[in-house]
């Protein structure tokens, strides 16, 4: 066991997990493994769906496709509900999160996800991993169940409750930062006639309910098709993706664009948890442990270089400007590697 903690990065995206800007956001994180990536997509937050293994199944095809050139082994963890054939407390279920290296959550009700994981062995498995090195995605829903204070969004939308912000699963209680996420910041489906913004709850009630949020405590705002990565190792977060995110606190909010790096310190002072598994139960903390090792990345990444040229030949797609096309092709293949067209976007390999 190590002494300390050792954690991997985490990333948080407003919407479009399987967009574009998604997958360049997945697409940098895979670069950065050292191991073979196994990736673990959880099934929760979208539990209560009668088509929930086709809400976690789409993004697995789109990451098995997106990530092709890293040969992937990627698995649905269908931990959909507790005191069920499908609990998010059954070690058999679990087995390959407890393996994982790369786990993602998304879609689906934010407050049914808490009340799935909460002191559950799935979100137990989840911080063990990420202590031990692995990289977490958390986008839409997700964002908000693994915040210290949850912003019930279909309770105060759609069903009309008050405006109350309930205990989230808290990722970073052990690092002693009070953080809550709220993606689709920017949110505008409302037009001129209803503001949807602040995740279609509007800024008046947005306002309503940062006033109970206790003290000390960060807001980040995610815009749509964006996403923060939190690397601490480096101490530092970056802004990707085609909008900003908004750093709320008491003060004025300060706006982090995309391409901006800042350090962590900005967002709160991280401690790394002095005993690795602090908070963690030893059995779900041994579990993990125990689980075999990736082996090393065998395969070549594409260079950044080579991926700008795959982003700028789409570009001259879209835009039906063949011939610059058909030179970026020929500037990729004379770089050693080939370029295909997939429905979850372009794809290199090597000759």
């Amino acid at each position: 066991m190590p002494d300390q903690a050792q954690p991997g990065p985490i990333a948080f995206l407003g919407s479009g997990e399987t967009s574009l800007a998604g997958g360049r956001i997945f697409e940098h994180l895979a670069r950065q493994a050292s191991e073979s990536l196994r990736i673990a997509v959880l099934e929760t937050p979208a539990g209560f769906e009668l088509n929930s293994a086709q809400v976690a199944g789409r993004v697995a095809d789109y990451l098995s496709t997106r990530l092709q050139n890293y040969k992937p082994v990627v698995e649905v963890i269908p931990a959909r509900k507790r005191n069920t054939a499908y609990s998010p407390d059954d070690p058999e279920i679990l087995s390959p999160l407890a393996e994982a290296n790369f786990i993602f959550m998304g879609p689906g009700s934010p407050t049914y996800a808490i009340r799935q994981l909460k002191d559950s062995l799935a979100w137990d498995l989840i911080r063990a991993r990420h202590r031990q090195g692995a990289t977490l995605v958390f986008a839409s829903a997700a964002t908000i169940a693994v915040s210290q204070c949850a912003l019930p969004v279909y309770e105060i939308y759609k069903v009309g409750m008050d405006v109350h912000a309930p205990p989230g699963l808290g990722i970073f209680d052990d690092f002693g930062v009070l953080l809550s996420f709220v993606p689709h910041w920017n949110n505008a489906e409302g037009g001129a006639d209803l503001d949807t913004s602040r995740c279609f709850i509007g800024l008046e009630r947005f306002d309503e309910w940062s006033g109970q949020l206790p003290e000390n405590h960060t807001t980040l705002g995610l815009d749509e098709h964006t996403g923060i990565i939190l690397d601490f190792t480096a101490g530092s977060a970056s802004v990707m993706g085609v909008s900003s995110v908004t750093l709320s606190r008491r003060d004025a909010p300060k706006i982090y664009p995309a391409g901006s790096t800042f350090g962590l310190d900005e967002i709160g002072r991280f401690t790394l948890p002095t005993n690795p598994a602090a908070g963690i139960s030893p059995d779900a903390w041994q579990m993990a442990a125990d689980s075999p090792q990736s082996p090393p990345v065998e395969q070549v990444p594409p260079p950044p270089e080579l991926v700008s040229l795959a982003e700028a030949r789409q570009q001259a797609r879209a835009a039906k400007d063949w011939p610059a096309a058909d030179d970026y092709r020929r500037q990729i293949e004379a770089l050693g590697w080939l370029v295909t067209d997939t429905p979850a976007g372009p794809q290199l390999s090597k000759k």
